[in-house]
């Protein structure tokens, strides 16, 4: 697909994984104990764009769903949440996967993906996304896992390839193991994006895949001299570290009692997006975006738990009170 009947560019396309959160209501219980669950819309690049949404932007979401009711439950979620779905491919077929976790708080949430091969987001390719709509989107958003199998390996590069490494071009190098052969396979595939990429975001472990530093300011400088314009190290409990190559900021985390640590980093982007199309300083940007993580942490679901603008606001004035 290589045009678009688009008369305005989208603020935001984000590509990557989605899939259905069924997570437990019941806290600090094994899963083989839980005895009820709530289903909820998830995935790391689909989060984004619903966070984007939730402070007014257009956005979409490039990626693939099963012909079945959890598939069909996360175009109609998605429509619910003001994310436009027209970049969403249905697979006859294939079975939209399906996450489970666990809730011990307040740092341990351990998954369990139900993702059988084919998986439904893994499956774009160059000839079936929206390259025109990707080229002019003002943010385009992508992670790693959808480096980690093909056609839609092979996709991202289209994508990258149509915007040439304009506007925000943003990296988020979310690693999950358990979608790669071995971590050098990750490193490989972090390397080709980030020569595409204007922006990276990711934590330390993160950042050691892509660039093999852990120490904030390495990995930022790290991330910058693979030709990034902008660095962002998280450093959980220390906070977030920026950097550019003439700035850098480092903003403390916010307070919260963590009920699900697991949509914070998914608000962190999108807010981040909304900073950055806002035009707002680097550390501002920073500070919101870690605002809107607090507050998702402090929340069971993700997708659904995004925050709006008056309520990141509110909890930055009360961490400056």
């Amino acid at each position: 697909m290589s045009t678009t009947t688009e008369q305005t560019a989208l603020d935001l396309i984000s590509m990557g994984r989605v899939g259905v959160d069924i997570y437990p209501l019941q806290t600090g219980v094994p899963l083989e104990r839980v005895t009820t669950f709530g289903k909820f819309l998830g995935g790391s690049a689909t989060n984004v764009a619903v966070a984007a949404a939730r402070y007014g932007r257009s956005a979409s979401i490039a990626t693939g769903v099963g012909d079945d009711g959890f598939g069909r439950f996360v175009i109609a979620e998605l429509e619910r949440l003001h994310v436009l779905t027209r970049h969403v491919q249905v697979f006859e077929g294939l079975q939209t996967p399906v996450v489970f976790c666990e809730i011990f708080p307040p740092d341990d949430f351990p998954l369990s993906f139900y993702r059988p091969a084919p998986v439904p987001d893994l499956q774009l390719r160059p000839e079936t996304i929206d390259l025109d709509s990707m080229r002019t989107a003002r943010v385009f958003w992508s992670t790693l896992t959808g480096l980690s199998a093909e056609p839609s390996r092979s996709a991202h590069r289209a994508a990258w390839q149509a915007r040439g490494r304009a506007g925000h071009t943003i990296v988020d190098l979310d690693y999950r193991p358990m979608f790669w052969s071995s971590a050098s396979e990750a490193s490989d595939q972090a390397a080709d994006a980030l020569e595409w990429a204007t922006v990276a975001v990711g934590n330390r472990e993160e950042c050691e895949v892509a660039v093999g530093e852990t120490e904030p300011l390495r990995a930022a400088d790290a991330l910058l001299e693979r030709g990034v314009e902008l660095a962002i190290v998280k450093q959980g409990p220390k906070g977030v570290l920026a950097k550019t190559a003439s700035e850098c900021v480092e903003v403390p985390p916010f307070v919260v009692d963590v009920v699900n640590g697991l949509g914070a980093g998914d608000a962190f982007g999108g807010a981040l997006v909304h900073g950055l199309l806002a035009g707002w300083n680097l550390e501002r940007i920073v500070q919101f975006a870690n605002a809107a993580g607090a507050i998702v942490a402090g929340r069971l679901e993700c997708s659904t738990a995004m925050p709006t603008s008056d309520e990141v606001e509110r909890t930055i004035e009360k961490g400056r009170a």
